[in-house]
């Protein structure tokens, strides 16, 4: 067996010790070995992996550099963990709710990722779904120290996580317990094991309960303290903002820059909806797409098939023309998310055997019709060229990049930088020339410009643009963002009013969508420049990715020299 270098014998002695205090991570990211174990998310818990960052952030800085894979996985490693300690040292921990990052949702999310084919599967299911409550719990401990100190979240993203809670709990009326349907996905997989499965319920009752009284103390005890006010100010936006992009950013200039993006996009959307329903505008070239039966599908199970196909038959077109797709990155499961969460698709990757594939989770909140226009461009998003084969990728190169490089690193600027460019490179290698679809493409820009608007204007308490027809002058509030969601980002109206919810609640993430697809063009763009006629677009990418996820200063770098 081949030596190991210092630095990436950190990497992996980190990811074992992260592992270890964070189960629940460990899960996700797919290490084996502590899936019937769950995470200490009190006070004392984020403390100890304070402290293995510091260590590990020292013994980099000691470590050799025996190369310049080394260099890089240990700049990569060094920023992501100096970042998570500003944060920590911020002591925004404390106050970490949001519609899509608090702990009550990581802890629930995580059996989604749990093998259940085997008796044996359900039993860890079993032993995990015992520990929910101290889970729970400590979570809960941690909120109660922010409110000691003064530090808590807003009342809107309170109130979106007291709904959240008592839906997975089933105590929100007409809802059903997430963990009690645990049951009957163990009968579906034809388990007969009558003392397990009384274990499961016993469990399953024991985390409704832990589920049901966290949303008792959001509701009786933290809320009064949390305040009216959404936005966070720019010192904090910048830190998070950091955080999710990996670089600094000029905030008033992005600002700008996104409002820019919005009008050349809705442009184009005019121009499209030419060729789809002329003489009509974009919201009523919407309409009529979404209401037309021949363009959508009936049915939740026959669109997840839909979409599995598509993914599939995505892989086996791109394979061997576009890229070069490895054998373990070919599955990919299509899957349909519990309620509850978020209105936005997402991905969960592979475990780090690929004994776990990858998979792309849809919510449909209730819905069981899709119109497919809007679709396909998301597809390419969340599989492939898009976030399942970035990060699966990443996870494959167990000979070139380290343990952290391949579980752990990057940023949402670079991962979903590199999914909203994947969008936009499937339109220029031609997957897109229904301008249905292109439109669908499209949409999806202008949400994530609106979201930079949105995101940087609400927390920043900006002005709109004096000469924007939407209150041109005014300043932003969170009615006014509402309004903007629904009347420019082209989605229904419940999805809008969640996406709104999710910006206030985790500053600067949804920015990083256009944020990063600005660096992967502008780097593509620079490698031409210098490049000419030798560019060829397949390399770059494969150069690109098997640099491994970093934040984007750090990709700026890296991609410098073409």
């Amino acid at each position: 067996m081949p030596d190991i270098s210092p630095v990436y014998q950190i990497s992996d002695d980190y990811v074992e010790a992260f592992a270890a205090l964070h189960p629940v991570a460990a899960t996700s990211i797919g290490v084996a070995g502590h899936d019937a174990e769950m995470t200490d998310f009190s006070p004392a818990g984020q403390a100890q992996l304070h402290a293995l960052r510091q260590k590990a952030l020292a013994d980099l800085a000691a470590a050799p550099i025996t190369s310049e894979r080394d260099r890089v996985a240990r700049d990569v490693m060094a920023d992501l963990l100096q970042l998570q300690n500003e944060r920590y040292e911020a002591k925004e921990h404390l106050r970490e709710i949001s519609i899509i990052g608090s702990a009550s949702m990581a802890i629930r999310r995580t059996f989604d990722l749990m093998p259940r084919a085997t008796e044996d599967d359900w039993a860890t299911i079993a032993k995990r779904l015992g520990v929910v409550p101290e889970a729970v719990a400590s979570f809960q401990e941690t909120l109660a120290e922010g409110m000691r100190q003064g530090l808590t979240a807003a009342r809107r993203q309170v109130t979106a996580n007291i709904e959240q809670v008592e839906t997975w709990s089933g105590a929100k009326p007409g809802t059903t317990s997430f963990f009690t349907g645990l049951l009957d996905a163990f009968d579906a997989a034809g388990q007969t094991n009558t003392a397990l499965r009384a274990d499961i319920e016993r469990n399953a009752a024991q985390a409704n309960s832990a589920y049901a009284a966290m949303g008792g103390f959001l509701r009786e005890q933290y809320y009064d303290s949390a305040p009216e006010a959404d936005g966070v100010g720019r010192e904090r936006y910048q830190l998070s903002s950091r955080s999710f992009n990996g670089t600094e950013l000029d905030l008033d200039e992005t600002y700008q820059w996104g409002w820019d993006e919005l009008y050349r996009i809705e442009r184009e959307m005019r121009e499209t909806c030419e060729k789809i329903h002329p003489g009509h505008s974009i919201p009523e070239t919407i309409a009529y797409l979404e209401a037309d039966p021949a363009r959508s599908i009936e049915g939740v199970d026959e669109f997840r098939q839909w979409m599995q196909d598509l993914q599939d038959r995505t892989i086996a077109e791109l394979d061997g023309v576009h890229f070069d797709i490895p054998g373990p990155l070919r599955k990919i499961e299509a899957m349909i998310a519990p309620p509850g969460g978020a209105l936005a698709m997402y991905y969960t990757g592979p475990s780090e055997d690929f004994s776990r594939p990858g998979r792309t989770w849809y919510p449909t909140g209730g819905k069981t019709r899709f119109p497919l226009w809007g679709e396909v461009s998301i597809a390419y998003h969340e599989g492939v060229p898009g976030h399942h084969f970035q990060i699966a990728t990443t996870k494959y190169l167990a000979a070139e990049l380290s343990r952290f490089q391949r579980l752990m690193a990057g940023t949402s600027g670079y991962v979903e930088g590199w999914a909203l460019y994947a969008e936009r490179l499937m339109g220029e290698l031609g997957y897109l020339e229904n301008p249905e679809y292109y439109l669908g493409m499209l949409r999806a820009q202008a949400l994530r410009s609106v979201r930079i608007v949105l995101d940087i204007g609400l927390h920043l308490g900006l002005k709109i643009p004096a000469g924007e027809p939407f209150h041109g002058g005014e300043t932003w509030t969170p009615e006014l963002g509402d309004q903007f969601a629904r009347e420019r980002a082209c989605f229904p109206p419940d999805f809008m009013a969640s996406e709104v919810t999710r910006y206030l609640g985790t500053p600067g993430q949804a920015i990083s969508y256009k944020v990063g697809e600005r660096v992967w063009l502008e780097s593509r763009e620079a490698s031409k420049a210098k490049l000419g006629d030798a560019f060829d677009l397949k390399a770059w990418h494969k150069k690109a990715l098997e640099l491994g996820p970093m934040g984007l200063s750090q990709l700026k770098r890296e991609m410098g020299e073409g």
